[in-house]
């Protein structure tokens, strides 16, 4: 995944990415680097050219931890360079430079978005253009695709992005609990969670839904897609189909064997009261030949009789 902060300012930005610690100068593009100074005034002059309120793009690609052994130098920079390509970045100053701070590989760009020829690069749909090209890489080159917000570390995160994330967890946590609305918003209130259904005007049409917790409100597809009114309303009525067919199932009558093995059971049963085999007796060879010379006696019998 790719995070995109747009700056005001290059010194800033060059001065995080450049002095943290174990930071790894991998690459650059269109900036002189013999010091921070020298990459700094690189970027202002062409910045320069087409002064805009915010010139500086700053990106930061994160990559699972799952991928940590095949993710070298080489292979992040041939990956961020096709990101960049890809965004509309590839005509224009950049540096990019790996942190090792954190558990999970990442790296950042610093990208001017005044081009080479003097143009602002845009931004419409970058947000949108950004998540495509992100999962696009991420299958071509078969890294880990992480299971949604699962994988986020919640201890390090600030409001209001960790109560976003603790709403989240609560509406995962009791949804299989609940079958009903009822039952949901009580769950949630236990957990300091409120729950504001949206009409659609002055109907009692339901049209959304809103949670709130110490003072922050969420829409539910703010939250996750998946915390929208009509997905948890239709799990909620999933919830109670299980229900309903688990009863049902319940109910019928228990069959621990099938007509043939009732059968089975019933000839060897009767097998062992007259000393007979039940079917599937071994072949006995002398009974075998008995059978036969009496069918031939039989046959002889009636050709006399003829």
């Amino acid at each position: 995944m790719a995070k995109i902060i747009q700056g005001r300012g290059f010194k800033g930005v060059i001065n995080y990415v450049l002095d943290k610690e174990k930071a790894l100068f991998l690459f650059s593009d269109g900036v002189r680097t013999k010091n921070k100074e020298s990459i700094i005034n690189s970027f202002n002059a062409q910045s320069g050219m087409n002064p805009i309120s915010k010139p500086v793009a700053h990106i930061s690609l994160n990559f699972s931890t799952h991928d940590k052994e095949k993710l070298t130098d080489t292979a992040m920079a041939k990956m961020a360079i096709e990101y960049m390509k890809q965004m509309g970045y590839d005509k224009t100053q950049f540096i990019m430079v790996r942190h090792q701070d954190r558990e999970h590989p990442h790296l950042h760009l610093v990208i001017n978005r005044i081009n080479n020829e003097g143009k602002r690069i845009t931004d419409k749909n970058e947000k949108f253009r950004n998540t495509k090209i992100c999962m696009e890489l991420t299958k071509k080159y078969g890294l880990y695709i992480a299971s949604g917000k699962e994988n986020v570390k919640r201890n390090r995160l600030k409001d209001p992005d960790k109560t976003k994330y603790e709403i989240y967890d609560a509406i995962k946590a009791s949804i299989p609990k609940c079958k009903n609305w009822n039952e949901l918003t009580t769950e949630l209130k236990n957990q300091g969670i409120t729950t504001d259904f949206r009409r659609n005007g002055s109907t009692d049409k339901i049209q959304g839904i809103r949670f709130e917790k110490n003072g922050y409100p969420f829409n539910g597809s703010q939250i996750d897609r998946s915390c929208s009114y009509s997905k948890i309303d239709n799990q909620l009525k999933q919830n109670i189909r299980e229900q309903e067919q688990a009863f049902h199932q319940s109910q019928k009558p228990e069959h621990s064997q099938n007509q043939y093995s009732v059968l089975d059971n019933a000839v060897s049963a009767v097998g062992g009261l007259l000393d007979i085999q039940p079917l599937g007796t071994e072949y006995d060879p002398d009974e075998a030949e008995f059978q036969r010379q009496h069918k031939l006696k039989k046959k002889q019998k009636k050709g006399l009789r003829m």
